[in-house]
């Protein structure tokens, strides 16, 4: 039986995922490093120090740790600057009835996201009284696709990881459910998260009808 659902921000609540492409490609660009889309999905539900490491091999480029943490902070400033101008339609269709729906039926809801900026988002969607616990990249020391992130927030809503569902759209965050003993929704493709329990296009595809069958 379900009793909590934890859901991903980016990309399965809202397209936050644009944002960080633009301000790693911009990024990219200044370090003379060619990052497209398809490079941009090995970065997803990763840490910001892995991200900028990745686009970094991309470029054959090491730099002294100093110097990451100057660009990684640079990329992230710029994240913040787009992310401001976010408004509360740009959540994705059907998802805050979804989660009301599931609050009703006294299913909890948690947010588990690896981004630091995770709660910014949800004031900016207006949706941030609809947590139960919010779990971000502030809070954990190990990230996607190790299970902390998922465990911390399970604990928060007092859930057993049996008892909990997951909503995904990064592989390494669904290999971080299923190491936390959870169950997941992929939001993508089975091409894309071949490991996810179950596949739907849109977050809000997958009904309260069908997670209380579970």
């Amino acid at each position: 039986m379900i009793q909590a659902v934890i859901f991903d921000l980016d990309g399965v609540l809202v397209d936050t995922a644009h944002y960080h492409f633009i301000a790693w490609k911009r990024l990219a660009e200044e370090l003379g490093v060619n990052f497209t889309e398809k490079e941009n999905e090995k970065l997803k539900g990763v840490s910001r120090m892995k991200s900028l490491e990745i686009i970094l091999e991309l470029g054959k480029i090491k730099l002294p740790d100093a110097e990451m943490e100057r660009l990684a902070t640079k990329k992230n400033e710029w994240f913040v600057e787009y992310i401001n101008a976010m408004k509360p339609n740009e959540i994705f269709p059907g998802v805050k009835e979804l989660i009301t729906e599931l609050r009703a039926n006294g299913i909890k809801v948690a947010l588990a996201s690896s981004s630091k900026n995770a709660e910014t988002v949800l004031n900016l969607l207006g949706i941030k009284q609809y947590f139960d616990a919010i779990v971000d990249g502030t809070m954990i020391v190990h990230t996607k696709p190790d299970p902390e992130i998922f465990l911390l927030a399970a604990r928060k809503l007092n859930a057993p990881s049996r008892n909990c569902l997951v909503f995904e759209d990064a592989e390494a965050g669904v290999e971080a459910a299923l190491a936390a003993g959870m169950r997941c929704v992929g939001v993508g493709t089975k091409e894309q998260l071949p490991k996810a329990h179950f596949i739907v296009e849109k977050t809000s595809q997958f009904t309260v009808t069908e997670i209380k069958k579970l």
